[in-house]
């Protein structure tokens, strides 16, 4: 064999296994983002029963977007490839290790439901078409689950509970919710606005948003955030959307700035009258937040 035959076989050799090295070096449990479910991967579906187009993920996404080319599409052959999977999955597979938890708001807030490590199951029926962002390894509780923070889709904390007044005389109707002036206000129930008041800072003129919901034949009513200014009596609006930004509208400019949320039965455009007045016109609304998805926190 020639010196020339001799490092043209050694090379032809060399590529060779460095050829097998390579095909093996990435084995299909490491693959992202292909439109295949693999293992170590949670993976939506387009439709139920984990059938259509698949959308796979290694990790935890606080906002899909909605619209291309930025948004997380789902990438798979069959039926919804090419379509945003934010609020368009039917069905997933839980191919991590860990429980992965989907939410109905964006920044892992409001209802959700958990898929322990291996499972595969159809979204219930809040969150099928609903799905705003999904949390790997969520904590027991979830902060997703906690009203305070689905307010805002971020972190709140409540400073007056529903018949929590200590210091003032009359019983106290909802809820204040407080996280800082200027924070978005988000819908914690789909419903139609059937009232809007813009009130002015300070004491003068009370600002007031109902929502009422027409199934569960519930109003919602927000006050002292400011409305954004395209909110209008008439409009539908989404579980989720932002209504307000947190302000001190319709109480003293020294008190704390907060959103005060309160549940009234039927259809109502004001909120019940607290201060000086010494009887409940609410009943408490615990049940009423748990049964959408929300813990009084």
């Amino acid at each position: 064999m020639s010196k020339l035959t001799r490092i043209l076989t050694a090379t032809t050799a060399a590529m060779a296994l460095g050829g097998a090295v390579l095909g093996t070096a990435a084995p299909a449990s490491a693959a992202s983002r292909d439109g295949v479910c693999d293992a170590g991967e949670f993976c939506y579906y387009f439709n139920s029963n984990q059938q259509g187009s698949v959308s796979d993920f290694t990790g935890s996404i606080p906002d899909y977007s909605t619209t291309q080319p930025t948004c997380y599409d789902f990438k798979g052959t069959g039926a919804g490839k090419g379509t945003c999977i934010k609020n368009s999955a039917a069905s997933v597979w839980n191919r991590s290790g860990k429980t992965v938890r989907v939410y109905f708001n964006t920044g892992y807030a409001g209802s959700y439901q958990d898929f322990a490590a291996g499972a595969k199951g159809n979204l219930n029926a809040t969150l099928k078409n609903q799905n705003a962002s999904h949390q790997f390894g969520p904590s027991s509780s979830g902060s997703g689950g906690a009203m305070s923070y689905s307010l805002y889709s971020a972190t709140g904390r409540i400073t007056c509970g529903f018949d929590g007044y200590t210091s003032t005389s009359g019983r106290h109707e909802g809820i204040d919710i407080a996280r800082g002036i200027g924070s978005n206000v988000h819908a914690l129930v789909a419903g139609q606005v059937i009232n809007v008041v813009r009130g002015a800072t300070g004491r003068a003129n009370l600002s007031t948003i109902a929502i009422y919901n027409s199934s569960l034949n519930k109003t919602v009513i927000y006050l002292h955030s400011a409305p954004v200014s395209s909110l209008a009596v008439g409009q539908q609006v989404r579980r989720g959307q932002v209504i307000a930004t947190e302000s001190w509208r319709g109480v003293s400019s020294s008190s704390s700035a907060h959103t005060h949320v309160e549940m009234r039965l039927g259809r109502q455009t004001r909120a019940a009258k607290s201060v000086g007045d010494p009887h409940l016109d609410n009943p408490n609304p615990t049940s009423f937040w748990n049964s959408q998805g929300y813990s009084i926190r």
